[in-house]
């Protein structure tokens, strides 16, 4: 069985009394709750550049601080980043805001991760660019030494930190699951080695020299990649099965045009037939009505069809 996760429509603030002030965000996961969704996830931007922005980047809410709001809100839909960057963060300062929103929201982060592609961002916010990947891999295991709550020593190349301790802890037992975004190679690795779960998108060919990650054109890509996550999760000795969100093919993360569901529940079936555990659903809804009747047409059509 496929379990949804909707994304709360924070790159509009444009649109800010509408869909993103605090009445919208609670509003909305709320419905998503009560319709049956499984999650509802926000992205990562703090500090975008205006380039990106003015070829088709958004802007974001941190969050962190929006899924705490939406907690408060809700009581049993999962919270998802989809993806922070850790990068961008101290090490301990984020698996500190993780732990504290796993424990007030009573157990209901998954924390998705990435190491990030805009290197202006970074340089804007102080972070090194280049050894992103290598901290990444340091910053997962610093986080979950962390939420032992147990007194930590870790010596990593650039996470450090001798007789410290981190409470509370998460609720979860050894913190939220950890979902690694990201379509190349080594996102898959380290999804094996170090996460929980695996976060691909779709990606026209081309497209990855922005993105630098590899493309996912089609169904045939994608089951490459799956293939490639269970040869490596032998070639590691895992046995732990890893969960696998993707977006749809028939939705653009940020698209505009509401989806043909016919169509959609095929592909879901597809989908769920190639391994994948999870959907990221996007919403192209401009208003907050649009996105409520959009929340109940896919549940409808989509997610009621047990695909």
């Amino acid at each position: 069985m496929v379990r949804f996760s909707v994304g709360l429509p924070v790159e509009q603030p444009h649109r800010f009394e509408e869909l993103c002030s605090g009445e919208a965000m609670a509003e909305l996961a709320r419905a998503a709750e009560e319709i049956g969704y499984d999650a509802v996830s926000v992205t990562d931007h703090p500090f975008p550049p205006d380039r990106w922005l003015a070829s088709g980047g958004h802007h974001s809410y941190d969050p962190l601080v929006v899924l705490a709001f939406v907690a408060a809100a809700t009581r049993t839909i999962r919270l998802q980043t989809n993806v922070l960057v850790t990068g961008y963060r101290n090490a301990f300062l984020a698996a500190k805001g993780v732990s504290s929103l796993d424990a007030l929201s009573n157990g209901r982060v998954i924390l998705g991760v990435a190491a990030g592609y805009l290197q202006e961002e970074y340089a804007a916010l102080g972070a090194n660019f280049e050894g992103r990947n290598e901290r990444l891999d340091e910053t997962i295991q610093a986080m979950r030494a962390a939420w032992t709550g147990e007194t930590v020593s870790f010596d990593g190349a650039t996470v450090r930190a001798h007789g410290h301790t981190m409470s509370p802890p998460p609720v979860q037992p050894g913190g939220p699951p950890i979902w690694i975004g990201g379509n190349s190679t080594r996102a898959i690795r380290r999804a094996v080695e170090f996460g929980d779960g695996w976060l691909p998108f779709p990606l026209p060919s081309g497209a990855s020299r922005y993105t630098r990650t590899a493309d996912i054109n089609d169904m045939e890509d994608l089951r490459r990649r799956i293939d490639l996550a269970r040869d490596l999760s032998v070639e590691h000795g895992r046995t732990k099965p890893l969960e696998i969100c993707f977006v749809p093919f028939e939705l653009s993360v940020f698209g505009t045009t509401e989806p043909d569901y016919r169509q959609l529940g095929e592909s879901v079936a597809e989908l769920s037939d190639a391994g994948v555990t999870w959907l990221s659903i996007t919403l192209p809804a401009t208003t907050r009505r649009g996105y409520l009747e959009q929340l109940e047409s896919l549940a409808e059509h989509v997610i009621g069809t047990g695909a």
